[in-house]
Parts: structure tokens; sequence; C-alpha cells
């Protein structure tokens, strides 16, 4: 008789092992990684689900195009994961998860977080939802290799003076790949939200008075002549603008194997350079170089948001691991190994003390925190403008038509706007 209530209570034990098996949620998160930060996500997930057991989170690392080309059209047919990380929040507008009902505390959600970028998640006639939240922020500007100056015997400018013009680096840079026989002087990645930064340093008005995108100003116009210049003499990566098709192509692994003197990037590669690069050479930030003599450059601020779809199946379990992420504690740890600035209001004022010794990398987040005051009102229109993601990538696939003898400049700015225009 024993051997038999044993045997059923087995069962039973069995049967609820199994149930609550059935009952676990999958979530899908789509990510893509600049470095290698998926795998703190993925730690702080992990302690999540083990805080949570009716919950697993799938985490899908796709490469940064996918988030780009294919995710809105995945979300326009209902079939986006449940989360994901991108950069254009406003394309998405409208086809993201309210979080605000599901949520313990959307008072301390609204308090930590900027309301641009809140809002820009928002459809149009919406003031409250919540659909998502800046887990980093990021500022454009370059790097160099010091090892390479070193070698050539040649100061880096921003050494010794302010507002160095991209026209001084340019031929600084060409010196310094010429005297070590470095195969490229200078880069920048093919996206127009890389080149905006050196578009208004120029003088260019990015945004008209009426809100709409306004492509054609001098300040294009200079950005544009100094890339096919930098194409025409060789000493930029030829692959990268032309030989990339229509997709967005960086130039930071050419940085990595040492192959090129100053990469105009942004603060979201300090990780990936403390990790590939070390100190295997000498490797800074430096400021964004100015497009008028004795003005100071500017950069473009950026960053990755996490953000729900309204298509998930399981909205409450969705907030409550958006919730957990957007943690105090959770966010300056992640922001702390990644060597990622905080898009955490409570965060940045506590500070960050940054996982690493790593001189080049203590020097270069300085540097990009030092570049956030020279910020202009515009690139922060733009950067949550509706219309900005067609801007970024109608404005190097015209220009390379040009650089490649398909168009003159005057019909690649006009085929920009008219792309801008009749865009949804």
């Amino acid at each position: 008789m024993k051997f038999r209530v044993s045997v059923i209570g087995l069962l039973v034990s069995l049967m609820l092992v199994v149930s609550s098996a059935f009952a676990q949620v999958e979530l899908r998160f789509m990510w893509y990684d600049d470095g290698d930060e998926s795998a703190v996500i993925r730690d702080l997930l992990d302690r999540f689900e083990a805080e949570n057991p009716d919950i697993k989170v799938i985490l899908d690392i796709v490469p940064y195009n996918t988030i780009l080309e294919s995710l809105p059209i995945q979300a326009e047919a209902g079939q986006a994961p449940d989360m994901a990380r991108i950069t254009t929040t406003p394309v998405m507008a409208g086809l993201y998860l309210d979080l605000r009902p599901y949520l313990n505390d959307p008072d301390y959600f609204e308090a930590n977080f900027p309301a641009g970028s809140l809002q820009a998640m928002r459809p149009e006639g919406d003031t409250t939802g919540l659909y998502g939240f800046p887990n980093q922020f990021t500022v454009t500007g370059p790097y160099i290799n010091r090892t390479l100056f070193e070698q050539a015997g040649i100061e880096v400018p921003s050494d010794v003076k302010e507002n160095v013009t991209w026209e001084e680096w340019t031929d600084v840079t060409r010196q310094v790949a010429e005297a070590t026989g470095t195969p490229y002087a200078i880069a920048i990645d093919r996206t127009g939200h890389r080149m905006t930064g050196p578009i208004l340093s120029y003088g260019g008005q990015v945004i008209a008075e009426d809100g709409s995108i306004q492509v054609d100003s001098e300040g294009l116009r200079a950005v544009a002549e100094l890339i096919k210049g930098w194409h025409d003499e060789g000493i930029t990566p030829r692959e990268v603008w032309i030989g990339s098709g229509e997709s967005y192509a960086q130039a930071g692994d050419n940085f990595v194997s040492g192959e090129l003197v100053m990469y105009m990037s942004g603060s979201w590669n300090v990780g990936r350079f403390s990790n590939d690069i070390g100190d295997i050479f000498d490797w800074d930030a430096v400021p964004n170089p100015s497009g008028i003599e004795g003005q100071a450059g500017t950069g473009m601020p950026g960053g990755s948001s996490v953000v729900a779809f309204a298509n998930t199946e399981h909205p409450e379990e969705v907030a409550r691991v958006m919730e957990y992420m957007i943690q105090s504690d959770v966010m300056s740890e992640f922001s702390a190994r990644t060597l990622f600035i905080p898009g955490h209001f409570g965060v940045a004022e506590a500070g960050v003390e940054f996982d690493t010794d790593l001189p080049a990398a203590i020097s270069s987040l300085n540097t990009f925190l030092g570049e956030i005051p020279n910020l202009q009102d515009q690139a922060f229109d733009l950067l949550n403008h509706p219309k900005s993601r067609v801007f970024y990538s109608e404005t190097p696939n015209r220009l390379t038509q040009w650089m490649v003898g398909e168009l003159d400049l005057d019909e690649a700015i006009e085929r920009i706007q008219t792309a801008i225009d009749e865009s949804n």
C-alpha cells in the first residue's frame, strides 16, 4: 500500500512539474550588438529568469541591418518579436505596446527618461503612452590611432589647439598614413546619421522652420565634397561606401586592424575597442572637428532604445521584463559593464563606475561626455523626427551614386529630398 501511495505521489509531482513547464511563457527579444553587450544583457536576464521562473526570454542576436531594414517590415505585418533593441524609434510608432496599463510604477518610468525620447515612440496625438525606454545615450565623434601619430612623429592636432577643422584633420591623417605605410587615413560610417554632425559643423540647417527635413545646404554640400575627395585620393576604405550596395556599413574593422588613422564613429564603440583593441595600440576619441574656422564642431546624439511590440501575446510578462530592465541597479550595471553612457536620469546623476582601467576607454568616455554641451537643438530634432531614417539611408545612397558618376550632386540632393517628402 505504501508503495502504491509513493508511486501516486511521484506521478502527481511529475504532472505538476510538466504543468509548470508548459505554463512558462517564452518571450523573444531581438537584439543587435555594437560590441559584446549581448553577453551582459543575457547575464542580467538570466537573473531575472531565476527570480521569475514562469518567464523565459529568448535573446535573438541579429545584424544591425536586420533592425534597420527587416524589423519594420515584420512589425507592419504583425510579426515583430515581443521586444527589440532599436535606434530609430519614430519609424515604428503606432506598432508598439503601451506598457502603462501593465506597469507597477509608471511614474518611475516617466521620471527617469527624457521626455523627448518617450514622446518619439508615441503615435501622433498620444502624449501618455509608455512604449519603451532609451537604454543608452550616444554621441558621434572620431577616434584616432595615437600609436600611428607617435610613429610618424606628428602631433595630434587636438592636443595643441581647439576647434581643429575637418580639412586640417584630413591633411594631417594623410601625412600620418604616408609616413607609417598605413593603408587609409580617414573614414566615416556609411550613414546619414554619422554625416549629420559634420553637416551641422559646416553650418548646415537640417530642420526647416516648419519642422520638415531640409536636405540642401552648404553644410551638406561641403561634407559631400569632403567624403568624395577622400575617395578620389584613395585615403578612405572604398568598400565602406562604394562597395556596400545600399546598406549601412562601418569602418570599425579597419580601425581595429590598425589600417586606419582616424575613424568617425561614436561613443558606442568604446566597449568594442576596449575588447578588440585593448592596449594593442594607443587609441583615443578626439573632439568633433569643426567645419567653420574658429567654431566648435558638433556631433549627433543617438543611442538605442528597448521597445515592446503590440503584437505580443503576453503583454503582462513583457511589462515585467521591461520594468526589471529599467531599475537603477540593473541599468547601472549594464552601463558599467558595456561602457555605455546611461540613458537613465537617476543612473547618470548618481554616476557610473565604469568597469575598466584601460586609459583609452576612460579618456574616450570623458571626451564624449564633453561633447554633449556642443550638441545643437536641431540635432535632437532630427533624432526624434519621424522621417529621420529616410534621411539617414537615402543620403549615403544618392551620394554614392554621385561619387561613382551616376548622378550629379544637384540630382542626388533632389532625389534625397523627394524620397523624404514622399515617405509616409
